[in-house]
């Protein structure tokens, strides 16, 4: 078996039907890659890979980060389970993934091991089609905007009032500095947003968060947006330079557990 495709949405998502040895062999691995550049994500339902399997697969469309226990990190808001429970109360905010390092992750694989009742839904926007969809004369006043970007930002969200020891802890990552469009290799453009996006530089800060507000809005408008509602086994790709992702708030004490292995970006912003 090879595999066929359905669209989940007309600009991004797309299922993938296929077998577990397709998937794991690498025989269809170009042209997965294919099609998580041209779609931003795509959908293999109930997989039900092990994680083995699941590393096993990613290595199959890139280079593995070694993040977590055996390149497999588990997303769960679950104290016991991991120490980064707090930091993740981020993802319920639209983000880019490694916005704070040179090359931000080239995509992420995530996994359903066990499911919220309430909430906990991915969605994820096209960052493409919304930088492709705009006026000509504003991707010209675009094209020469830089914006900063830094942990602290993100995480004023989840604790606008932190204590001295967790700001400094914060503001030892170093904030980075990136391009408000990103011109690809491809030739493509995508916008640079979410959460990290401190200011633009050189632009008085009301004005510069009141751009990114708008073009986080205009991002994020339905016609841009993926939600997958998730079942036991499913397993997600998607793009990390296309795309930006959130997760729908769930209880903490749900119990929800996502794996996830992270593949190794492979092109700077420029």
């Amino acid at each position: 078996m090879k595999f066929t495709t359905i669209d989940l949405t007309p600009r991004i998502g797309s299922e993938i039907r296929t077998d577990r040895e397709t998937m794991l062999d690498g025989s269809a691995a170009a042209e997965f890659r294919r099609l998580l550049e041209q779609r931003g994500v795509i959908v293999f339902r109930e997989a039900n890979l092990d994680d083995r399997q699941q590393v096993a697969f990613a290595r199959t469309l890139g280079e593995v980060t070694q993040l977590g226990e055996n390149s497999i990190f588990k997303v769960t808001l679950d104290k016991s389970v991991n120490r980064s429970a707090e930091y993740l109360k981020g993802t319920f905010f639209w983000h880019i993934d490694g916005t704070t390092d040179d090359v931000p992750n080239l995509a992420s694989i995530l996994s359903a091991r066990k499911l919220s009742a309430a909430g906990g839904q991915t969605e994820f926007a096209n960052t493409y089609a919304a930088y492709d969809d705009l006026p000509e004369p504003e991707k010209q006043y675009l094209a020469g905007l830089k914006v900063v970007h830094s942990l602290e930002t993100s995480q004023r969200m989840i604790n606008p009032a932190p204590t001295y020891a967790e700001l400094k802890a914060w503001q030892r990552i170093a904030e980075k500095t990136h391009p408000l469009v990103w011109r690809h290799r491809s030739g493509r453009k995508s916008l640079v947003l979410g959460m990290t996006a401190s200011h633009v530089e050189g632009m008085n800060l009301p004005e510069g968060r009141a751009l990114l507000c708008r073009l986080t809005e205009w991002a994020t408008q339905p016609q841009y947006v993926y939600r997958h509602e998730w079942r036991l086994g499913d397993l997600v790709v998607w793009d990390n330079t296309g795309t930006m992702h959130r997760v729908v708030p769930y209880p903490a004490d749900s119990g929800r557990m996502m794996h996830r292995t992270t593949l190794v970006g492979e092109e700077a912003l420029a």
